[in-house]
């Protein structure tokens, strides 16, 4: 049995070792395993920890046999992207192959607090900036499902990592979809949490983060089941004084009154395919059979909100960060970020400053909307999971994919929290919704998810082709 670890969700792992039915060491070495037998075809953990994660399971062994308090994590993998004590924060950059931390970050050291035992590190694309996984650094991750999809990024090894069983929680980040998107692609669960609900700090950084970062970038979890998205995002929350706009909010809030009002959108722009609109229809039956009062009606101002993000993430990244990547970046990296400058109109300090004031309105108008709704169910992208390498097509191919991504650039803009939760498969491809809330209210998108995720096949672990 113990071999078969790898299958069981986290949840169950933490009830079965602080029984003493299994042990923290047999789940470490079956994950371990199953990385070693299933990670060559896809190559999603890029950095396998498997003497530190044996010898942190031990000592969680250890602790537990002399009476104390079994952690809730086991199995995790963590980004490349953030600083993991001893490990290079290469972030898919040749460059930075040799920037080691001297330090965990703050998410790293939450989940260390919380008895992660992580067994290794999960690839990104150079700057952890396209919905697809691959660099020069650590080469291209392959989605597990195959037929030539991306695994979504930025967090692409980390959805592909989950969805072929190897652990059963993973790190993200999520600027522009980072978690959503690879979530979506791979037909697992991520939450992307509210802005300062989790703590985020690398101290290998030279620089602060520019602005839009500040406001729209977030660490979150990834699962192959809600719950286990729910049990790592509590982990993940818990303070650090190096995030000074880290907010201590509860983790659950006011119960709303009853009936729960849910909004859909199956159509919320032309370009959404049948598949999707029939995945978020297919959601809101759920919801509905759950007592949710179900209504079709779309967040307002969609697509001046992800046309907002676009302006002002675009605009900031002109002022050092597309610079750096033409410097340092692969070819994969300067062709993708050419793309979005070519779809952006370039705005002077006058207009992005303008460009507050129009977040802040449409803010205002989403804060009225989910005062009157508990949670909203749109695509996370309007499209199928794209094909590999899409982004380095020509631009009106690029054009198109930017376009098909609105939904998924609405929320972080505003400072939404909002969970891409699988609905299916059509044709052997991941299909699922986003559910979105109000901010601080992630408890309200986890239950809406469990509910959907209840009423879906269980898709993952999965087999990769060979």
């Amino acid at each position: 049995m113990t071999d078969q670890l790898w299958r069981w969700s986290a949840v169950d792992l933490t009830q079965a070792i602080a029984r003493g039915a299994v042990s923290s060491e047999d789940a470490a070495r079956s994950v371990l395993g199953r990385i070693e037998a299933v990670n060559p075809q896809i190559n999603a953990v890029v950095d396998v920890m498997a003497d530190e994660a044996v010898q942190a399971a031990r000592e969680a062994d250890t602790a537990r046999r002399s009476g104390a308090a079994c952690g809730p994590l086991h199995g995790v993998t963590v980004k490349v992207n953030v600083d993991t004590k001893g490990r290079a924060t290469t972030n898919g950059v040749v460059a930075f192959r040799d920037l080691l931390a001297t330090e965990d970050s703050p998410v790293v050291a939450n989940l260390r607090k919380a008895g992660a035992v992580i067994v290794g590190r999960t690839n990104t694309p150079a700057f952890s900036h396209r919905w697809f996984t691959d660099n020069e650094l650590h080469g291209a991750t392959r989605n597990p499902w195959g037929k030539g999809l991306t695994p979504g990024g930025s967090s692409g090894g980390a959805a592909a990592a989950l969805a072929a069983g190897m652990g059963a929680i993973a790190h993200g980040n999520d600027y522009g979809g980072s978690i959503r998107y690879p979530a979506y692609a791979c037909g697992v669960a991520g939450l992307r949490p509210t802005p300062g609900r989790v703590p985020a700090f690398n101290p290998s950084a030279t620089a602060e983060r520019p602005i839009t970062a500040q406001l729209m970038s977030v660490q979150g979890p990834l699962a192959r089941t809600v719950a286990d998205v729910r049990l790592a995002f509590a982990a993940m929350a818990m303070g650090d004084a190096r995030d000074p706009n880290w907010v201590p909010a509860p983790l659950t809030g006011p119960a709303p009154s009853r009936p729960l009002r849910a909004a859909i959108a199956p159509a919320p722009f032309d370009d959404v395919v049948p598949e999707v609109r029939t995945a978020v229809e297919q959601a809101g039956r759920a919801l509905e059979a759950a007592g949710y009062a179900v209504e079709q009606v779309a967040p307002p101002r969609l697509a001046e909100a992800a046309e907002l993000w676009h302006r002002m993430v675009v605009n900031d990244e002109r002022r050092g960060f597309v610079a750096t990547v033409q410097a340092l970046g692969d070819a994969a990296a300067r062709r993708n970020v050419e793309g979005h400058l070519r779809y952006v109109p370039e705005v002077d300090a006058d207009g992005l400053l303008d460009a507050f004031g129009l977040r802040l309105a449409l803010m205002r108008a989403w804060s009225l909307f989910f005062a009157e709704y508990a949670v909203a169910v749109v695509p996370v992208s309007h499209v199928l999971p794209f094909p590999d390498g899409l982004d380095l097509q020509d631009q009106p191919v690029v054009d198109r994919m930017m376009a098909a991504q609105h939904c998924l650039l609405a929320t972080p803009v505003l400072g939404y929290p909002s969970v891409s939760v699988p609905t299916g498969l059509f044709d052997g491809t991941p299909v699922g919704v986003q559910i979105i809330s109000a901010r601080f209210r992630e408890d309200l998108c986890l239950n809406a998810a469990e509910i959907v995720e209840a009423h879906a096949p269980r898709l993952t672990p999965i087999d990769p082709p060979s």
